[in-house]
């Protein structure tokens, strides 16, 4: 009988220890719900006069480049100058053979020289041929006279048909003497501008040989640098051929190309004689804003930008990345790019450490002293002294509440 209750009793132990562990468990704390907060950083706003720039690519050139070329035929004598050589203004670049020179020369003075006496010959001739027309007409007068004779001869039958024929041939010739001598003093004048004309281009044609024999010697322009070298020293050369190229060390300029949406500001800003400077990214080079060039197209227009200061180790030809400064705006606020949403929405943070969304004006970009992109924008809620949330949240919108975090990202006390 006990062995059928053991089983009973150890049931009937084991729900009395259940229920006495129900009865003294202790009550659990009641949870209230909390809402939570993310950790933001923010940036105390102080509007001030800020300058957006513009970054800009372009090429370096050099607008007064000058190239050299051949104004005679001849053969390269001395080249004493190298690619890249750097040369001081009136450094000899390139010279002709003088043997190659002298034959040019000498054929322009002969042609001048036989023009002179053609002139000279001509005068002569035309003085001659004055002095010949009075005896010349003498004569006719004379052949005149016997015609009338030998005319009145055969009218009374005192001579004969034969001498009146002579007579005749003989007057004829006399006046065709006379009339080819005037005819020939009459056209001295012409002959004779003809002559001083060729005379003239002789003479013209002699100045610039001896202009471009001067020129078969070359020097420097300018103080510069030797590129473009296309010859060497005993090469034959033609007239007008490219020997080499000089450009000068200073004037160096970037043409880059500016957006259309700038160039408005950037134009009006030249016409008030604002100075606007770019600077390279390397920082060592300024450029100046002069001018942009006459013609656009829709990927915008052409800006020129001239070296300030010396050029160290630019050369023509290379790109160069640039910023510009374009004209400053007041009541600005520069600001990390995290804390724009979109395209014109930014944060502020309330007294009651909630984000308040604000409608800004986007100025531009601009550079902080350490050189890092910065937002620039505008905005009558940017007051100074308000606080604008800089991190950028996934969920913000306005009234979620955040708490503002320490360098180290910790809640600030």
């Amino acid at each position: 009988m006990s062995r059928k209750l053991l089983p009973l009793l150890i049931l009937a132990a084991a729900v009395a220890v259940f229920a006495l562990l129900k009865i003294t468990r202790p009550e659990p704390e009641q949870v209230s719900a909390s809402e939570r907060s993310w950790l933001v950083q923010v940036q105390t706003v102080t509007p001030g006069v800020g300058t957006p720039v513009l970054s800009l690519y372009g090429e370096l050139v050099a607008p007064d480049e000058q190239t050299i070329t051949a104004t005679l035929p001849g053969r390269i004598a001395r080249l004493p100058v190298r690619e890249g050589q750097q040369v001081s203004r009136g450094e000899l670049l390139v010279a002709l053979d003088e043997s190659d020179l002298e034959p040019v020369l000498a054929e322009a003075r002969a042609q001048v020289a036989d023009l002179e006496a053609q002139a000279a010959a001509e005068q002569v001739r035309y003085r001659s041929d004055r002095q010949s027309l009075t005896s010349e007409q003498a004569i006719l007068d004379n052949a005149r006279r016997q015609f009338e004779r030998v005319e009145s001869l055969v009218a009374r039958n005192l001579a004969s048909r034969e001498n009146l024929e002579a007579v005749t041939d003989a007057l004829a010739r006399a006046e065709l003497t006379v009339q080819n001598r005037e005819r020939a003093i009459a056209e001295h004048p012409t002959r004779l501008q003809s002559l001083q004309a060729r005379l003239s281009r002789a003479r013209a044609q002699l100045s610039a040989t001896e202009l471009d024999s001067e020129r078969a010697r070359a020097g420097a322009p300018f103080d510069g640098v030797v590129t473009g070298l296309q010859v060497a020293t005993g090469d034959q050369v033609a007239p007008g051929q490219p020997l080499l190229s000089v450009y000068p060390v200073q004037g160096l300029e970037v043409r880059a190309r500016v957006p259309q949406a700038f160039v408005p500001e950037l134009s009006e800003a030249l016409a008030r004689n604002q100075s606007l400077i770019a600077t390279a990214d390397a920082g060592d080079h300024q450029f100046r804003l002069e001018r942009f060039a006459g013609r656009s197209d829709a990927a915008g227009t052409e800006a020129v930008l001239t070296l300030q200061g010396e050029p160290g180790g630019l050369r023509p030809g290379a790109l160069q990345s640039l910023v510009l400064q374009r004209p400053a705006r007041d009541n600005t606020v520069m600001a990390p790019y995290s804390a724009l949403y979109g395209a014109d929405r930014m944060y502020l943070l309330t007294d009651e450490g909630r984000m308040q969304a604000i409608t800004v004006e986007r100025v531009g970009e601009t550079r902080d002293r350490q050189g890092n992109r910065q937002l620039l924008v505008r905005s009558d809620q940017l007051t100074r002294g308000a606080r604008l949330i800089i991190t950028h949240l996934p969920n913000a919108i306005t009234g979620l509440k955040v708490d503002v975090a320490t360098a180290a990202g910790a809640p600030a006390s």
